[in-house]
């Protein structure tokens, strides 16, 4: 099934800078910028997610949801490894980069400890985030990292 990257990037554009009331906000405890990303790819993915138990990819409320909605490093395993339903991505070079990709960032070059949602490549690639700060455009080379991965979402699968 087809990634509706349009409808992706939509909704990121409408909630980057609040909050959808239909969602837990973690900032506080541990950070809201995966569950912004997921929120968003959710959008693109006709609303298809992926209920397996410890390793799927899901939110039906603050307490009944899969950790890869809302932890960077179990959404990179769930996309890469996803076989199932939901969608699927590849661990990319930053120069695939599309809108609808997700882009997570490692400040001490080990652990990857925040996520951001790209809305545009051109004329650079300019991300969408929910953290301490909020941001719809911000240009991603405004930002101070040791490490970045992309992860291109290739698809979405219905089950």
């Amino acid at each position: 099934m087809i990634y509706d990257r349009k409808k992706a990037v939509e909704y990121a554009q409408i909630w980057a800078l609040g909050r959808n009331p239909n969602y837990y906000n973690f900032n506080g405890i541990g950070g809201d910028c995966t569950n912004f990303v997921s929120q968003c790819i959710f959008a693109g993915s006709s609303g298809i997610m992926n209920y397996t138990k410890d390793t799927g990819w899901f939110y039906n409320s603050s307490k009944k949801r899969a950790a890869a909605w809302s932890g960077v490093e179990y959404l990179h395993k769930f996309l890469t490894t996803n076989t199932k339903a939901g969608p699927h991505g590849t661990e990319m070079p930053l120069e695939y980069a599309e809108p609808g990709d997700i882009i997570q960032l490692s400040y001490d070059g080990n652990t990857f400890g925040h996520s951001l949602f790209i809305v545009s490549t051109k004329p650079e690639i300019i991300v969408a985030q929910h953290s301490s700060e909020n941001y719809v455009d911000r240009p991603f080379s405004t930002y101070q990292y040791q490490r970045a991965r992309l992860i291109h979402i290739d698809g979405v699968r219905i089950g």
